[in-house]
């Protein structure tokens, strides 16, 4: 019997294509949206688009950070973070100027780029994963592969033990993040076609 797949709706939008995508890979899926759900969850999903301040003050408005520390760093529920929800997982960032959940020792700020005429922020389109040495999440990916982006803050350095992979837009960066039970991606899974279907 597969595991039920839950996805935290905290009002950051990007729920209803993350629930298609996890139900075509053949997962059963619910939104959930508070402490009790997310303790109670086997498998949860943190996805997210939108203001890194905005979203932290939902989430301990009503003290979804404290169900979320409980179920992923005490029970040890797997949780994959999408977009957003990757950053929320980081120590804090400079939109908002707040803290974060601190379970990945970095921070996210401001993509600068030299070339502005070549390189747009935010950062929106196809792009590659360059992997972190041999990691097991991705083996089933080629090189070819490609994911959507969508996002104007990233996370330019991290402890390369927590580093799953990095992606280059005019410099190299992090796009996706790994810790025991807690896996983040900077990219969208949901909206990249084929490729986002194996990964998921």
């Amino acid at each position: 019997m597969s595991k039920i797949i839950s996805i935290l709706d905290y009002s950051m939008g990007n729920i209803t294509s993350v629930q298609r995508a996890v139900q075509r890979c053949g997962f059963e899926c619910n939104i959930i949206h508070n402490g009790k759900e997310i303790r109670e969850a086997e498998h949860l999903v943190l996805p997210g688009v939108g203001h890194f301040g905005k979203a932290m003050d939902f989430l301990r408005k009503n003290e979804l950070d404290k169900a979320l520390q409980e179920a992923v760093l005490e029970k040890k529920v797997p949780i994959t973070g999408i977009c957003l929800g990757m950053q929320l997982m980081c120590k804090g960032s400079e939109e908002g100027n707040t803290e974060g959940l601190a379970w990945f020792d970095c921070e996210v700020t401001r993509i600068h780029v030299q070339d502005s005429l070549r390189y747009k922020v935010p950062h929106t389109g196809w792009n590659l994963l360059e992997k972190n040495g041999e990691q097991e999440r991705l083996k089933d990916l080629s090189p070819d592969d490609r994911f959507y982006f969508v996002h104007a803050y990233e996370v330019k350095t991290a402890p390369i033990d927590e580093v799953l992979s990095f992606s280059t837009y005019e410099s190299r960066f992090v796009s996706s993040l790994i810790k025991n039970n807690i896996v983040g991606f900077q990219f969208h899974p949901e909206k990249s076609q084929d490729s986002g279907l194996k990964l998921l």
